[in-house]
């Protein structure tokens, strides 16, 4: 079963307009700033990574949720968010959804959908949506403890972790059945939900409603499930490359081998950071999504 989150990979066109956008609006810092391995690129089945430009950012809490930015090699397309299937939005904790409204701006990002509460009450959750510089769709979210059914954590600093991330797919049967029976996650009954900035990406009447489950970790992280329309499309891909966008979300579990997921390559030790010789693997969702799985202990360091 999956434990947490660990890592959000982007894959963008200009790492240089994506970095500084986070480090100025998002209060991200830069933790690893470097070329991805052939180690890693060989653990991913992709060959066309090995030397890309990356940079592993972290929140001002110093929370071990990571977000890694890659610069995408040639051939590949970053799509609009919302208009592929795949991993589509990361939600953020934050403090204050309002003030980010009116400052995120200045640094890069462009409102999608203004600050709103998600259900009636003091408490309720309060969210914005906001798009990149990279064309990361972004869920920023203020969580009050007890405001929800689920144990999510709250804010540590004005930007904080990643704690939902969203996937969108062709067929929710297939989404429920993955994240079920392979990763291990408890599902939500499926709802009927009206997500504005989904209906808006496709041309669709403010109110559709789309058909919504939610996948539980065991404590402050959930994955979104969202059925797309039928104007949603595969995501492209180039040859031995990641895809582009939102590509990638890592999850950390106690064991890579009670997982029987199609890995694309035998699990590996990677000893760099954030891996730190723990085992790991890699596999393709039913919606084209990548997932990571990192081990939660490290492998014992190899003699010398």
């Amino acid at each position: 079963m999956l434990k947490s989150i660990a890592i959000v990979t982007l894959v963008v066109r200009s790492l240089a307009a994506v970095e500084p956008a986070w480090q100025q609006g998002l209060h991200y810092t830069t933790a690893v700033r470097g070329e991805v391995s052939s180690e890693l690129a060989q653990a991913w089945d992709t060959a066309a990574m090995r030397g890309q430009p990356y940079v592993l950012m972290r929140p001002a809490s110093g929370a071990s949720v990571f977000l890694r930015i890659i610069e995408a090699p040639a051939g590949t397309v970053v799509p609009e968010p919302l208009l592929t299937y795949g991993w589509n939005a990361t939600e953020l904790l934050v403090m204050d959804p309002d003030a980010l409204a009116q400052s995120v701006p200045a640094a890069g990002f462009r409102l999608v959908g203004p600050p709103a509460n998600l259900g009636a009450g003091e408490q309720a959750p309060r969210a914005m949506q906001a798009i990149g510089p990279g064309s990361e769709l972004l869920y920023l979210t203020r969580i009050i403890p007890g405001g929800t059914p689920y144990d999510l954590g709250a804010a540590r600093s004005p930007v904080d972790r990643v704690f939902i991330t969203v996937v969108g797919g062709a067929s929710m049967e297939e989404l429920r059945a993955f994240y079920h029976d392979v990763l291990g996650l408890q599902l939500g009954e499926t709802m009927q939900w009206a997500i504005g900035v989904l209906g808006r990406a496709h041309g669709l009447p403010a109110g559709t409603k789309f058909p919504l489950a939610v996948a539980s970790l065991p404590r402050d992280f959930l994955v979104e499930l969202d059925d797309y329309p039928d104007s949603a499309r595969p995501r492209s891909r180039a040859a031995g490359a990641l895809p582009g966008g939102m590509a990638m979300v890592s999850f950390t579990s106690d064991s890579i081998a009670a997982i029987p997921a199609r890995w694309r390559r035998k699990p590996a030790v990677i000893w760099e950071f954030p891996y730190d010789g723990r085992k790991m693997a890699a596999t393709i969702g039913p919606a084209g999504e990548w997932i990571e799985v990192l081990e939660a202990t490290a492998s014992a360091a190899p003699a010398r």
